[in-house]
């Protein structure tokens, strides 16, 4: 049986079609990354936002905390 002789054309051809192909899933799996990467920063603002809100929220006990505990420390003070 004679060997088929392949032309060095239809093998780029062939690795071209594969290497488009590739770039294909390549390109659509750098976008998935990407809309995952922008979802995650909207994410990290949003816990930054709400984690500044609640170390305000503790300030203002601690202020108030401060407050009375000088109020009561002054009326109970044996002086």
């Amino acid at each position: 049986m004679a060997r088929k002789k392949i032309s060095h054309s239809d093998v780029s051809e062939r690795v071209g079609l594969r290497l488009s192909s590739h770039e294909k899933v390549c390109a659509e799996r750098m976008k998935t990354l990407f809309n995952a990467i922008e979802e995650l920063k909207v994410e990290v603002k949003s816990l930054r936002t709400d984690v500044a809100k609640g170390k305000g929220a503790i300030s203002v006990l601690v202020f108030f905390g401060t407050i009375i505990a000088g109020i009561v420390g002054f009326f109970s003070w044996d002086g």
